[in-house]
């Protein structure tokens, strides 16, 4: 999987631990972004629902959480792969846009990008194999980039690793079911039936994916939109309606507490930290309104994101700010039936903050 804000890898383990033990056999990821947490909940046996926005995020729940493993093809996905990989380099938009007029991959692996991606689109289009390939080039893709792991700028120097060769990889599949739904959290909600266990993490501050991460979807559409900008963001990002509640303090915390109050699910695990515009008490009211018996915060302490240590700088690269804090307290809260809530955090003691009842 490619680096990510947000990224839950770190609480895979626990999140994992909490599906198994709440004996849930279905799973809802409303903003499954790279999917880590929807994977975790297929290996658990629940069958799950991956939903996102992003089209880059879609094509990864229908790679990783929509399809069985029993049900692929491996000699014809390796076959095709190995096709792919050897295919010489064929500068393109991509070339131009991400590493003439912006640097973040090397011109060599540009042109092998242009290549592959022209040739998913005219061979494997209607295939099963085409969300794996697509999915393969974006994580290959990732692992020759020159960033700190976001697209809103590149590197002044080239990152070491961006001198390596492009190479299409295996994605690593899950058997069982899931389904994967591309479309905004706020209408998915009501066209979704009901789970037994509804996972949220949505966005929490100003920091948008669909600007964080535009390469992503670029390539995955392949529309060669216009861009602006020194990081060539597309132009889209300007309108309406690629722009989040989520991502407006004014708005977020109705917004969210909206998404709760029409959620039809039994058990309720949401992932939030301390510099989220919702408070713990504020988000522990409102799920205690909305009928939950118990409700339960786990405490974790973990590392913020890489780009923190680096400090605040200009958009000429200036620094022009100090780091605050590089640790943040992450918290997940559990909510739902007294007997399930404590069925599920058993054995996570030592990091109940707190637990309330309605």
């Amino acid at each position: 999987m490619f680096k990510y804000i947000g990224s839950k890898r770190v609480f895979i383990p626990t999140l994992g631990t909490l599906a198994q033990q709440s004996e849930a056999k279905s799973a809802v990821d409303l903003f499954t972004g790279t999917t880590r947490v929807a994977q975790e909940f297929k290996r658990q046996g629940l069958v799950t629902t991956a939903c996102d926005i992003a089209t880059y995020s879609h094509v990864l729940a229908q790679t990783y959480v929509a399809t069985d493993s029993a049900e692929i093809n491996e000699d014809e996905l390796r076959t095709a792969l190995q096709k792919l990989n050897e295919l010489p380099g064929d500068p393109g938009y991509f070339t131009e846009t991400f590493c003439q007029r912006s640097r973040f991959f090397q011109p060599k692996n540009g042109a092998r990008i242009d290549a592959i991606r022209n040739q998913i689109e005219t061979e494997y289009k209607e295939s099963q194999l085409y969300p794996l390939l697509l999915t393969s080039l974006m994580e290959a893709a990732d692992r020759v980039d020159s960033t700190i792991g976001v697209q809103m700028a590149y590197l002044k120097q080239w990152a070491p690793r961006s001198y390596n060769d492009l190479e299409m990889r295996m994605p690593v599949l899950t058997p069982g079911k899931g389904q994967a739904v591309l479309g905004d959290a706020m209408q998915v909600i009501d066209e979704l039936p009901p789970t037994e266990l509804l996972y949220l993490d949505p966005p929490y501050n100003q920091h948008r994916y669909y600007t964080n991460y535009h390469i992503w979807e670029t390539l995955v559409r392949w529309d060669e939109p216009e861009v602006y900008g020194v990081a060539c963001k597309r132009v889209d990002a300007k309108e309406a309606e690629t722009k989040s509640v989520f991502n407006y303090k004014r708005t977020m915390k109705d917004a969210f507490f909206d998404l709760l109050t029409r959620a039809k699910a039994g058990l309720v695990v949401i992932s939030y930290n301390n510099e989220s515009w919702i408070s713990a008490a504020q988000m522990r009211d409102h799920l205690l309104e909305i009928g939950c018996e118990s409700v339960v915060s786990l405490g974790f302490e973990h590392t913020r994101y890489v780009g923190a240590k680096t400090g605040i700088h200009s958009p000429t690269g200036q620094k022009v700010g100090s780091v605050s804090h590089t640790k943040n307290m992450e918290w997940v809260f559990v909510a739902g039936s007294r007997a399930q809530v404590s069925a599920t955090v058993r054995g996570f003691e030592e990091n109940v903050l707190r637990e309330f009842s309605g």
